[in-house]
């Protein structure tokens, strides 16, 4: 079957209307906890997650950018479609000529090159508080236009290049998610609620090929809807490089992840990528609920060739690119884990809207009153 990229929906991430909303959302649904409590648990969780990520990934909390200038590569522009564009503007009272800017959408670029201003040595690396602004996003119920995250990543050797070195650093971010699960529930027990099952011990990781082999006639979401309705826990590997029907599992920017990379099937089968993607089913919302992307970085050859494979080699004169190509940068692992996204599914929220402040258009609002849902503004 001949599938569009397009099939997914609107450029920006996003359920695609409102009508679709209002039927996504949970009828009859009470928040466990109250407002107050709820920044108290998700406090709770923030701080956990935070520490747990440095003792497991051996990580030190940094400050990150809010703004960058425009024009050297570091903004993360999310995908390779250019569909998604950072909000700019200019600054510099005073100068001649002010400095073009941009608010970031994540930090991805930056803290790799943050990792040679640390002096990170393999082995170690960095955690940050990041706040983004991705203006581009269709406003649902747990896509917003304010962004959160937790934007690590670390320095590694050449030898650290592999699937079984990704999926040990994957499996000791699970666990972190898994422990903060367990202690806000512990701390708030009104959250250990039967409707909603805990968290597995354990996620299940298969690749993006053999997630299309197993259901060739669906699109993309409704693929991994399907695989988490089996396992509510998964990593999916290999996202960028184009698959057996010819299209990639989900776009991926050729500056960062490396999906080009060849890798082996446990049984042999070559697949490529060093990336993926931890999602999970939510109880409260009955869909799928993706809480972060990461993966092992490109190198110089590997980011020539999806620059070329993206039709991206223009940028291969960027800053940013030329300190990845000229090997002035550590090799490195990173990824983006979404605290709202940890927050919403540990708290047992139906609404990003309801752990984060944002803007939120009217018919949102409306259909979030009518069905009981606060979101705040």
């Amino acid at each position: 079957m001949t599938r569009s990229l397009e099939e997914d929906g609107p450029a920006g991430p996003g359920t695609g209307s409102y009508e679709e909303v209002a039927r996504a959302l949970p009828r009859d649904y009470r928040s466990l906890l109250n407002p107050m409590r709820t920044m108290r648990a998700l406090n709770d969780v923030k701080a956990h997650i935070e520490a747990g990520l440095c003792r497991e990934l051996n990580l030190t909390m940094v400050r990150v950018p809010l703004i960058v200038q425009a024009g050297n590569g570091v903004n993360d522009l999310l995908d390779r479609d250019g569909s998604r564009t950072p909000v700019t503007f200019q600054c510099g009272l005073g100068l001649e000529t002010p400095l073009r800017t941009e608010v970031v959408q994540a930090a991805t670029k930056w803290k790799r090159l943050a990792l040679k201003t640390f002096d990170c040595s393999p082995g170690e690396g960095i955690c940050t508080d990041m706040r983004a602004i991705r203006k581009d996003y269709f406003l649902d119920h747990d896509h917003s236009a304010y962004v959160d995250q937790w934007d690590w990543e670390r320095s590694i050797s050449s030898e650290d290049r592999n699937l079984a070195f990704l999926t040990d650093v994957v499996s000791r971010i699970w666990k972190v998610i898994r422990q903060a699960e367990a202690r806000v529930q512990a701390q708030f027990p009104e959250l250990a609620d039967s409707r909603y099952p805990n968290l597995p011990d354990e996620l299940v990781f298969v690749h993006a090929e053999d997630l299309l082999a197993r259901f060739p006639d669906l699109p993309r979401k409704e693929r991994e809807e399907r695989l988490l309705q089996e396992h509510p826990a998964v990593f999916i590997y290999g996202i960028g490089w184009p698959l057996a029907d010819g299209h990639p599992h989900e776009l991926r920017a050729a500056d960062y992840d490396d999906w080009v990379t060849e890798t082996a099937s446990a049984d042999g089968r070559p697949m490529h990528g060093l990336n993926g993607d931890i999602l999970v089913w939510n109880h409260v919302t009955g869909r799928r609920h993706e809480l972060s992307s990461m993966g092992i970085r490109v190198t110089a050859e590997s980011l020539r060739k999806q620059l070329e494979l993206a039709g991206q080699l223009e940028l291969a004169d960027q800053p940013y690119h030329q300190a990845i190509l000229n090997d002035r940068v550590p090799l490195s692992i990173g990824g983006g884990i979404g605290q709202s996204r940890i927050h919403m599914l540990l708290l047992r929220k139906a609404h990003i809207g309801e752990v984060e402040v944002s803007v939120w258009p009217e018919p949102l609002r409306r259909i979030c009153a009518e069905q009981n849902i606060h979101v705040l503004d």
